[in-house]
């Protein structure tokens, strides 16, 4: 009775004091102002030191076409780029407040959070200090100078890839790079001009289906089972009823929990300088787990910071995702970043490159072994191929275990076809049947028609069923 007459008095607050009351959970200008600045200097640092990208190629890419939320106030920065030290610097507010981000070997570029000086870089955990620059890409293990494709096969080939530079899949599409591969043979490469197989960009949420491969490989090395509770220790009150969340209702995006109305929306982290701990683990249940899907960044961060508490060290579990798997397969050019406390924000923040999408699609491909090294359990492909119970509604493809479905709703590709997708444009599409891969990677220009992956899959896989001319 009580709420009931309280929601009346609400009903009948004039409209300016409702306005208040709605503006209340929007960013104020100080928090915009903080989210532009540290957008700018992440970008521009993990661009510059993970990707080798000049101050022209970041401002047209990396920070062109972007999120409205903060789109002008972006034009507004500038960056400050430190070459030697490897850091960048963006002041705002009329240089009252900077933000700063700070690169490391293998973990790429860390933003501090707001209020911190170049003085808080000393206590980042640095576990791969000494880590060799990357070798240039080799190539491996593809043999690049043969090709089991007909005259007829390649020409076709060449003509969708052509297309794929082009505005014919999207109205705002802007590719950079497309591989389609087989595990022994890169059957077409082509980049965007000023890129080259070791130039890295942002995966977007293409790092969820990477997070799940490191999921797979602690799997293996049974440091965790999928099916047991993610049991983190901000959820072990025992009148916690989180503590009932497995890690596989993570992986499902399943967790049940409160990701305000887009999952796909972590502002706070992603450019804010938020930690993990003080974002995904805070919030309360809204539904049982399991009972209903939802895309939410967080169910990722999640299922790592699961990872990340079975580990003794911090440093421990900054290695591990290299040591168990990227290096294995050869993903040098690799860059999994991380909040300033040290949890991987793998639903988004990876630098990487397309052959070493195509790699991590080859892995797949081979049932987890890599020149006869399991890497990943057996039937890990099976199971992050299989549909989650809770699904996504029509219209989209379907969900595994971080990894998109497109089986029976899309008719036009195999039923075992599946997925990684991220923002802007980025895909790693595996299609085992074919023994097939396809990488696209982009920067399709926010609010306009994105590249469609579901039909420059079909196209090639038409190109690739082309007879030979009589």
């Amino acid at each position: 009775m009580r709420k009931s007459a309280l929601f009346n008095r609400l009903a009948v607050l004039p409209l300016a004091l409702i306005s208040v009351f709605a503006q209340a959970a929007e960013e104020t200008e100080a928090t915009l102002n903080a989210y532009a600045a540290g957008y700018v200097a992440g970008f521009t640092c993990s661009a510059t030191f993970n990707g080798n990208k000049n101050a022209e190629q970041i401002r047209e890419h990396e920070l062109g076409g972007i999120y409205p939320l903060i789109a002008e106030r972006v034009e507004q920065l500038t960056a400050e780029v430190n070459q030697q030290h490897k850091w960048v610097r963006v002041k705002y507010d009329n240089g009252a407040r900077e933000r700063i981000s700070v690169w490391r070997p293998k973990l790429g570029c860390v933003d501090l959070p707001v209020g911190a000086t170049l003085e808080a870089e000393r206590h980042l955990a640095n576990p791969f200090a000494t880590s060799p620059t990357p070798a240039p890409d080799s190539g491996a293990p593809w043999q690049l100078d043969e090709t089991p494709l007909t005259e007829a096969q390649q020409q076709a080939l060449a003509a969708v890839v052509e297309q794929a530079f082009s505005k014919y899949y999207g109205a705002g599409a802007r590719t950079s790079a497309v591989i389609v591969a087989t595990p022994e043979h890169l059957l077409a490469e082509r980049y965007l001009e000023g890129f080259t197989p070791e130039t890295a960009q942002r995966t977007w949420s293409v790092a969820k289906s990477i997070g799940a491969s490191v999921i797979g490989a602690a799997a293996y090395q049974r440091l965790l089972e999928v099916s047991e509770p993610a049991a983190l220790a901000n959820w072990s009150h025992p009148a916690d009823p989180r503590a009932a969340i497995t890690l596989e209702n993570l992986l499902h995006m399943a967790s049940g929990l409160d990701s305000n109305q887009a999952g796909n929306r972590t502002d706070r982290v992603y450019m804010g300088g938020g930690l993990v701990s003080d974002t995904a683990t805070e919030t309360a249940l809204e539904v049982t787990p399991g009972e209903r899907w939802k895309y939410a960044n967080n169910d990722t961060m999640l299922a790592l910071r699961t990872l990340r508490e079975r580990f003794a060290t911090l440093d421990d579990y900054l290695r591990f995702p290299f040591v168990a798997l990227l290096d294995k397969i050869g993903m040098q050019h690799t860059y999994l970043e991380t909040d300033w406390q040290g949890d991987f924000i793998l639903s988004s923040q990876v630098w990487t490159t397309a052959r070493d999408l195509a790699r991590l699609g080859v892995l797949h491909l081979n049932n987890g072994v890599w020149h006869g090294e399991q890497l990943l359990p057996e039937d890990w492909l099976a199971y992050i191929s299989s549909e989650a119970p809770a699904q996504p509604p029509t219209g989209s493809p379907g969900y595994g275990a971080q990894w998109w479905l497109y089986n029976e709703r899309f008719p036009e590709l195999p039923d075992d076809t599946i997925a990684a997708r991220g923002n802007r444009g980025q895909f790693l599409v595996i299609i085992p049947s074919r023994n097939l891969i396809v990488v696209r990677r982009g920067y399709d220009f926010a609010g306009q028609a994105g590249f469609n992956e579901h039909d420059f899959t079909r196209d090639v896989l038409r190109a690739l069923a082309t007879k030979t001319a009589q």
